[in-house]
């Protein structure tokens, strides 16, 4: 190759195109580094598109290629419908997950979390079906009534439950149980199941708990409950009500659309 070819190639300038690039190259990795890899192409275009930067999701998804970035990927659990009846129990939710205010659907659920020293833990989770946010959870050692009881009482504590609430579970033990249903009567909040067998019907935090498990239990080894404990706090509060766009409210976070609800509704 002849010297002059060579500086030639080697001295000349970047055009337009690429100064963009580079820019926007930059940009994909701190989003995909500060959502600890969590986020893909659908999602980071989206964030740069709220920062008012124009841009195709095909463009997004070609350098993000280029820079050997991808959302954590791990296979996900597909449950299967049982038709099996085996309680009856009322469905008032039916699978309809529309709303229209803050507090009108809630649902709940329970979920495993492993730990190397402390074995299985537990998480229970409420969701506001409005806001998608998680309002209230508690992470115990022991799959009680008393966690799931815990659960409903911080989320009291922070919102004004209206009469006629409805609030959907599984039919698992703690929510059928004596306690659990007093509280809830007490409280003037109908109580929706789950079809036996049927998740879809609480498909709302079974979504919340399937990310967190691809996005943060799957990725990591947890020592012993207070470890697991800090993670599962620093996910919930500190990425997925704060941080974590959802499609489904507008690519706004929990936080942020629960935030302009409370000023339309005052």
């Amino acid at each position: 190759m002849p010297r002059s070819v060579y500086y030639f190639y080697k001295n000349k300038p970047l055009t337009a195109t690429e100064i963009r690039n580079n820019k926007l190259k930059k940009k994909i990795s701190t989003i995909y580094f500060d959502s600890k890899q969590r986020y893909g192409a659908t999602k980071i275009h989206q964030m740069i598109l709220k920062e008012g930067i124009s841009v195709s999701l095909k463009h997004v998804q070609k350098l993000m290629k280029e820079l050997s970035l991808k959302s954590i990927v791990v296979k996900k659990y597909r449950p299967q419908l049982s038709n099996k009846q085996i309680i009856s129990k009322e469905n008032i939710l039916n699978q309809n997950f529309s709303t229209k205010n803050i507090c009108e659907k809630w649902v709940a659920d329970i979920t495993y979390i492993p730990t190397k020293k402390n074995g299985w833990c537990y998480l229970s989770s409420i969701m506001d079906l409005h806001t998608k946010k998680i309002i209230s959870y508690t992470f115990s050692k022991r799959m009680t009534v008393d966690c799931v009881l815990k659960t409903l009482s911080q989320a009291k504590q922070r919102y004004d439950i209206p009469e006629g609430m409805i609030l959907h579970t599984d039919l698992g033990s703690q929510y059928t149980s004596l306690e659990y249903e007093e509280w809830l009567a007490t409280n003037k909040i109908r109580h929706s199941y789950s079809r036996k067998g049927t998740p879809y019907d609480n498909a709302g935090i079974e979504s919340f708990h399937a990310s967190l498990k691809k996005e943060e239990v799957y990725t990591t080894s947890y020592l012993d409950f207070e470890e697991a404990n800090q993670a599962l706090f620093s996910y919930i509060e500190g990425f997925y009500n704060r941080n974590r766009i959802h499609s489904s409210i507008n690519y706004l976070t929990p936080h942020e659309f629960e935030r302009q609800e409370k000023i339309r509704m005052a």
